[in-house]
């Protein structure tokens, strides 16, 4: 799964987390990284007691959980707070594999990751988000606002910083069905029920529709 939504944040939300971030303490972010990534990790990131960045990670979460490709496709039960990065020239983060586990003290199984792009790509050189996803290594590089939702499971990087600064928000999510093929599934059926509510309104065949949706809801779900 690879999913884009271009402009998740307005140019002023942007605008508000980047001035936030311009007061933020940033620090090697090895400090944070398990033995098996603190070799490849090389950016920093936004200290998570910063509180000057509470309104931030409060305006990354309203715009995921309004958006509704996000809540549709994810269903998502659980959302991190936002993550605050930043790669300056020379920085990079090389092939790793998300914690499945994350939360701290109140853990949750990590089901999706989430990218979303603080610069524009006008102003830095490389920075290339790259994701294995479908047998194929996928480079992504959004405009500013811009998000990318993919699988925790997936191996993926980001490329050197040639020139420049860049910063994104992270985020991970655990949803309500642990498996993306169902939530496809679930999401396919949402879209079929739309179509047949607007092609015949009150028509038998759209209820079913839901109804079959929300039995596998029912029995797919993980509370």
């Amino acid at each position: 799964m690879l999913l884009k939504i271009d402009g998740l944040l307005s140019t002023a939300d942007v605008a508000r987390i980047r001035e936030a971030l311009t007061g933020a303490t940033f620090v090697d972010g090895r400090v944070t990284a398990g033995d098996a990534v603190r070799n490849v990790k090389n950016n920093l990131q936004a200290t998570g007691q910063e509180k000057l960045l509470d309104e931030s990670r409060q305006i990354v979460a309203v715009a995921l959980l309004k958006n509704e490709l996000f809540t549709q496709r994810i269903l998502p039960r659980r959302v991190l707070p936002a993550m605050f990065n930043r790669y300056e020239s020379g920085m990079n983060y090389g092939g790793h594999v998300d914690n499945a586990i994350m939360g701290g003290g109140d853990p949750m199984r990590a089901d999706v990751s989430v990218t979303v792009f603080l610069t524009d790509p006008a102003d830095y050189d490389g920075g290339e988000l790259v994701i294995d996803t479908d047998g194929e290594a996928r480079k992504v590089k959004l405009g500013i606002g811009g998000a990318v939702i993919y699988d925790a499971t997936t191996i993926h990087r980001v490329e050197p910083v040639t020139r420049g600064s860049r910063f994104a928000a992270i985020v991970w999510a655990q949803s309500f069905v642990r498996d993306d093929s169902k939530r496809e599934m679930l999401q396919e059926l949402s879209e079929a029920a739309r179509w047949a509510r607007t092609a015949s309104p009150g028509s038998h065949e759209a209820m079913k529709i839901s109804k079959v949706r929300a039995n596998l809801m029912r029995m797919w779900a993980e509370l």
